[in-house]
């Protein structure tokens, strides 16, 4: 049987995606709303679309425990995608699995590096608090001895991608004139489309396999280095980009002299391509699984295909 699964910040970035391909995979799907988001057309628009593909809407919100406890009895499969300011709102979600007491699953608000295994550090300070307030939901969660599993997705490919890795420019196409290169350039990091995350974690909340364990979602074709991308880009459009190389001491300055929400845009930069995050451990069984291992039969889109989209 699937399970019945309840998406919390349904309406944001990775929550509408979890959400649709919960609810075309055959899962009852609950989707927690607040009212007061749908004075927002966009996201009016997005609830109605999710009650055409049979998502039942609850409104309500993670400060509201009431509503948050009903929602929650209703569902087997918590999937939590909050953006980083409410993170550590997640304790009440915790609190509320724990007065429900019928949740076999939680998957907290992750969807990015494994914040257990950073290599993030000081100057990229408002890259490493976000880190750190997942991990307290991390400890949290096991505190409270609730089932779970822990998605490490590395990068969203429409983040990082269509700007070749400068995603503090939030670019829409790659650029055909130029780029600046972080360090070497060769540090691997991971970049995946927002369809192919929900996939793999809508095939995990149901397996015993991925059952208090960190899925990481790493499909080969898709651990490149910022060199790597570049690279696959110039060959796409027939021209070769000037490039400007940016030393980690550049890099780190830049930081501390830019304001929020910027620093820590530039901070992933940091962490991801110079400290090279998502690569710099093994994934062992003892902790962790990989996606496309577990599940051989996704046919997920390499970054190589997904710049297609742009030439």
């Amino acid at each position: 049987m699937t399970s019945k699964i309840l998406v919390i910040g349904a309406t944001g970035n990775i929550g509408k995606v979890i959400v649709q391909g919960s609810a075309k995979s055959g899962h009852a799907t609950f989707a927690l709303v607040r009212e007061a988001s749908l004075s927002d057309l966009a996201k009016a628009k997005l609830v109605e679309s999710f009650k055409d593909l049979g998502v039942t809407i609850l409104y309500g919100s993670l400060t509201d425990k009431e509503s948050l406890v009903n929602a929650i009895k209703q569902v087997d499969v918590v999937i939590s995608a909050v953006g980083r300011a409410q993170i550590l709102d997640q304790i009440n979600v915790i609190d509320a699995i724990k007065e429900s007491g019928n949740v076999k699953r939680f998957l907290p608000s992750e969807f990015g590096n494994d914040v257990d295994r950073t290599v993030a550090i000081e100057p990229a300070t408002a890259t490493l608090s976000n880190y750190n307030r997942k991990a307290q939901i991390r400890r949290a969660i096991e505190a409270a001895k609730i089932p779970y599993t822990y998605v490490v997705t590395g990068c969203f490919a429409s983040f990082f991608v269509p700007c070749l890795g400068q995603c503090h420019l939030r670019l829409r196409s790659p650029p055909r004139d130029k780029v600046s290169i972080y360090d070497s350039g060769n540090g691997k990091a991971i970049f995946n489309i927002e369809e192919d995350i929900a996939t793999y974690t809508l095939k995990a909340v149901d397996d015993p396999r991925t059952v208090n364990k960190i899925l990481y979602i790493y499909p080969p074709n898709n651990i490149v280095s910022q060199n790597d991308m570049v690279g696959l880009w110039e060959r796409k459009i027939g021209k070769t980009l000037d490039k400007t190389y940016v030393s980690e001491e550049e890099l780190l300055k830049s930081i501390q002299e830019t304001q929020p929400p910027i620093d820590f845009a530039m901070g992933l930069i940091h962490t991801i391509f110079v400290k090279s995050d998502h690569t710099s451990f093994a994934i062992d069984p003892s902790f962790g699984v990989e996606a496309s291992e577990l599940y051989p039969e996704v046919k997920y889109t390499s970054i190589d295909e997904y710049l297609d989209r742009f030439v």
